[in-house]
């Protein structure tokens, strides 16, 4: 059981919990609703693994999700040839952990890594991940997320300042678009405008902004926090004035967003949730609108703060204002659009394949 000496950090994330986790326990609302859930990971780490089987018992716990789309971490790297080419491991070990799983549509499609630095020359990697996906390879993201003060740290190895703006990263962006892939951009509220120069400079890539456009909380964001918020919002604002663009609306769990449900004796309500998260929420969806704009749970990273049923149950709370068809963008129909991934019927991914 948790106690007093029970860590609550696990690197830049909170750390999971499950007993913690296993305090608040909910109905699945709205569970005939089907789900595409637009951003996860997997990683097997020191003290911390979640692999395809980890996945599927979240997925199995209720709610109706019929499809997943990975995006890089870092996990499974080639520990030796060229290093450009090391991220095609990544690709390489979520396929085999699918076949070992015996699910092979588990992740559905799959956000890799090659770093775009590389500018033209990107092509053969992007080459390489795509062979290695055998199909599955919808994307491409780099680490981006930056900002000087150490306290705001996503990323165990965080990026240089500048990238977005880099003349040999814009190229990299262009190969990206030439190959037919979306490219999802994680940076913080302070960089939204140089990922908008990046996505107005390249009208045929879509671009995928994740986590809300990275809203600060935490450090010196803690303060002044109307001041921020209105900032963010007018950088999500401008950003959604570009018809290339798409966002992600989940990530709430990171750390860098301020928030603290790791240290409360219980885990929050769905219901709980749903208010604090209102207020950005209505923000991205007024801005987007529902067909430019899909769920995510960010699973494991927002595992440290609350449930799979417990997120699920706080987004169906949020979209309970929209039309029946608006809900089907955000739960699936955008991501499906945007990533290229069928929904399958209503037999789910837990069950297993043949």
């Amino acid at each position: 059981m948790n106690g007093p000496n029970t860590p609550r950090m696990s690197g830049p994330h909170a750390a999971i919990r499950q007993d913690w986790l296993d305090r608040r326990v909910e109905p699945i609302l709205d569970p005939d609703q089907p789900i595409l859930d637009a951003h996860h990971h997997l990683w097997d780490r020191p003290g911390s693994r979640y692999r395809v089987p980890e996945l599927l018992a979240d997925l199995a716990t209720g709610h109706d999700v019929r499809a997943s789309l990975y995006v890089q971490c870092r996990t499974g790297y080639r520990e030796t040839g060229p290093d450009a080419l090391r991220p095609v491991g990544e690709v390489e070990t979520i396929r085999a952990w699918s076949r070992e799983a015996g699910v092979v549509t588990c992740p559905a499609g799959l956000v890799a890594h090659a770093d775009l630095l590389l500018g033209d020359k990107v092509e053969a990697v992007i080459t390489a991940l795509m062979e290695a996906g055998e199909g599955i390879v919808r994307g491409i993201r780099n680490t981006t997320a930056h900002h000087p003060d150490p306290t705001l740290s996503s990323n165990p190895h965080p990026p240089p300042a500048g990238l977005l703006r880099d003349p040999a990263f814009s190229r990299g962006a262009g190969a990206v678009a030439k190959n037919g892939l979306v490219l999802d951009i994680w940076a913080y509220q302070t960089q939204l405008d140089e990922v908008h120069d990046l996505a107005a400079a390249h009208p045929d890539l879509t671009v995928v902004i994740d986590h809300l456009g990275g809203p600060l909380g935490a450090g010196p964001f803690r303060e002044n926090q109307e001041r921020h918020f209105a900032d963010w919002r007018a950088g999500v604002e401008r950003l959604a004035r570009l018809p290339n663009t798409r966002i992600k609306i989940g990530g709430f769990g990171l750390v860098v967003m301020g928030k603290d449900y790791h240290f409360a004796d219980t885990p929050p309500s769905s219901e709980r949730l749903a208010q604090d998260w209102a207020a950005h929420v209505d923000v991205c969806l007024n801005a987007f609108g529902p067909d430019r704009a899909m769920f995510e749970s960010n699973f494991p990273v927002d595992k440290g703060m609350f449930s799979y049923p417990v997120i699920w149950n706080a987004f169906k709370r949020l979209a309970r204002p929209y039309s029946a068809e608006e809900r089907a963008a955000l739960f699936y129909g955008t991501a499906s659009a945007t990533y290229g991934i069928a929904l399958p019927g209503p037999k789910k991914i837990t069950q297993g394949e043949n």
